[in-house]
């Protein structure tokens, strides 16, 4: 197809404004099929901005620029019409003054470069769940990540209407009087970069960085940004959470969706394996779920994505052997280092390698002796990405592309808590999940701050969607709670779980790294305690905090001694950490959403306020 053969008039019209500001060589319609995607990547071979994997069939690495490696906060906006609208999390500039920058900047971006039209589709062609969106880029590399992680080409269009989402991106680096990339990652300056979501017009315009999450504007910036505000216009839930399916030794199935901050073991528990007999985990998606209601007043999820945009270091085949089995193929990299016999590496991997590596950065290093460099000597940048195709995922859940997407029994959210938060609590109604939802934070540690001043406060993540919510977050919690009222049946709603996996003693010498639980595959025993409450299997005893496992409901078959040993302190209330933690959300984090926030929320802070005084 070709931009004049376009039927659409408002998709044309939009194209040709596009065309014209921007001002590209030439403009592909693309059509998503394995021979433009061949092509596209070989030329990207032939600029020296990728690098044909020997070792692994059909999969290619990319280096970026240091100043292009990862999602850029303080250079992302929501420009609502009103600056409240946004609310106090997010970064905003007025539209009419973001729209005067941005197209100084679009202004004539594209020289010698290819603009080109990817129509796509977020989640299975078809599916009442799902919406579309055209992006316009000049990124070859965007053009082939967008064609893995969405459904993109030719067979969208009979689906596209007048309500598609127009996504606008840009590399920044025009190429003027027959200038080439020469083998540099194309880029802006840091402070050139915008990445930009207009929420009441539904439009998103991304400049300057040709990277993840800023470029291939499916995934953050539509799937989240703009799709929360979708959601709450029309009833439903976009959200930054997993979605697996779970099959009980009976052969009972229950789909459960999860909300985890980075670095918390969202996508182990995705593709999680377990380690007691009969049960079985699979994928049906490893970041975002859509979630409406259905027919039956259930709340159904869909996948929007079609592929894994995951972080490579630390995965391993004991960490997340799925996500290596997926990665083996038919994947790009980004940002890793590259082996002298054609292969990726990344610390965490599981193994050393041999001989010299080529780091993130494009020099030849020795390889180190072990699987991990030095902080600050990484072979591969720390944000390092795969991208592979969801289908070639070993645990893919059979139904992941169902239109009317999977009914949800329960929902997760965690944190990385070395302290107070038990391995698992149940929230004792709808609501009491929204507050448990709106405190989810993660404890600083050392590694992840240069401020020794902030070691042990809580960065609050709500809900794990804090950089992705297209709003005021206090109308955000509000609407949680909505959808919850607007439930036809409130025993249909999904049960609502607080887990844990990191607890710490450090003065416990029997325990691999000080944690108090293994994580990863033992994980599944604490999923098959959530089956049986979803059954209304009485396992669980009330506490100030919410409901927690008995005494011996969770199965501890195989499981190593010294953790039998930690698991009673781990699934007790901490009574004075507890009161600990109000204090902090009503100083330190409520008062941020001021009257944005539903007074349900501080009900239930004072309630529980008032069982810790009781304990």
């Amino acid at each position: 197809m070709t931009l004049d053969e376009i039927k659409n008039s408002k998709i044309k019209n939009w194209i040709e404004e596009c065309v014209k500001m921007c001002e590209p060589d030439n403009v592909v319609v693309c059509d998503g099929s394995t021979a433009e995607y061949d092509r596209l990547m070989q030329k990207c071979v032939d600029a020296g901005l990728a690098t044909k994997l020997t070792k692994k069939e059909n999969s290619f690495l990319f280096r970026s620029l240091p100043s292009d490696v990862a999602r850029v906060e303080s250079r992302t906006f929501i420009s609502s019409v009103k600056e409240e609208d946004a609310g106090p999390t997010n970064h905003w500039i007025a539209p009419a003054e973001l729209k005067a920058t941005m197209k100084g900047l679009y202004k004539g971006c594209m020289h010698g470069r290819t603009m080109y039209v990817i129509p796509f589709c977020m989640g299975p062609l078809g599916s009442p769940i799902a919406k579309y969106g055209i992006e316009l880029t000049d990124s070859e590399y965007v053009v082939l990540n967008m064609d893995i992680m969405t459904r993109a080409g030719e067979k969208v269009w009979a689906y596209l209407g007048d309500d598609f989402v127009p996504c606008l991106h840009s590399v920044g680096k025009p190429l003027n009087n027959g200038e080439k990339d020469n083998g540099v990652w194309p880029c802006a300056d840091v402070e050139h970069k915008y990445i930009s979501q207009f929420p009441e017009e539904r439009l998103i315009w991304s400049y300057g960085s040709g990277y993840g999450g800023n470029a291939l504007l499916g995934k953050k910036c539509f799937a989240l940004r703009i799709a929360t505000v979708i959601a709450r216009e029309e009833g439903w839930l976009a959200e930054h959470m997993l979605i697996l399916k779970l099959t009980n030794p009976q052969g009972e199935v229950k789909y459960v969706t999860g909300a985890f901050p980075s670095a918390c073991g969202k996508t182990n528990l995705a593709m999680l394996i377990p380690t007691i007999p009969g049960w079985k985990v699979e994928t049906v998606g490893d970041d975002i779920a859509w979630m409406k209601f259905g027919k039956d007043g259930r709340l159904y999820a869909i996948n929007p994505e079609a592929g894994f945009f995951g972080v490579a270091p630390g995965t391993s085949a004991e960490s997340n052997k799925n996500a290596l089995e997926a990665a083996s193929k038919n994947t790009i990299f980004t940002n890793c280092a590259l082996t002298e016999d054609g292969d990726v590496w990344w610390e965490g991997i599981g193994y050393p390698a041999k001989g010299n590596l080529v780091d993130w950065k494009g020099q030849t290093r020795p390889a180190f002796p072990k699987d991990k460099a030095p902080k600050g000597e990484e072979m591969a940048h720390p944000n390092a990405r795969f991208t592979a195709p969801a289908k070639q995922c070993p645990c893919i859940a059979s139904d992941w592309e169902s239109p009317e997407g999977v009914p949800i029994s329960a929902i997760l959210f965690g944190g990385r808590r070395p302290s107070t938060i038990p391995l698992v609590h149940q929230a004792r109604s709808w609501n009491h999940g929204v507050f448990l939802g709106s405190i989810v934070g993660s404890e600083i540690t050392a590694a992840s701050t240069i401020n020794a001043a902030e070691v042990g406060k809580i960065r609050r993540d709500p809900f794990a969607i804090l950089p992705f919510c297209g709003y005021n977050m206090g109308d955000y919690f509000q609407h949680w709670i909505d959808v919850g009222n607007a439930a036809k049946d409130k025993d249909l709603l999904p049960k609502i779980f607080y887990v844990n996996w990191f607890r710490k003693d450090e003065n416990n010498d029997k325990l691999p790294g000080g944690f108090m639980w293994p994580g990863y595959g033992d994980n599944s025993r604490i999923l098959a305690w959530i089956f049986d409450r979803c059954n209304g299997v009485d396992n669980a005893v009330d506490t100030p905090i919410g409901l927690m496992p008995k005494d011996g409901a969770l199965n501890t078959d195989g499981l190593a001694d010294y953790y039998k040993e930690t698991l009673p302190e781990i699934l007790k209330v901490d009574v004075e950490g507890w009161k600990k933690e109000v204090k902090d959300v009503r100083e330190n984090h409520y008062p941020k959403f001021g009257k944005h926030l539903p007074k349900e929320l501080n009900e239930i802070l004072d309630d529980l306020e008032a069982r810790l005084n009781k304990a």
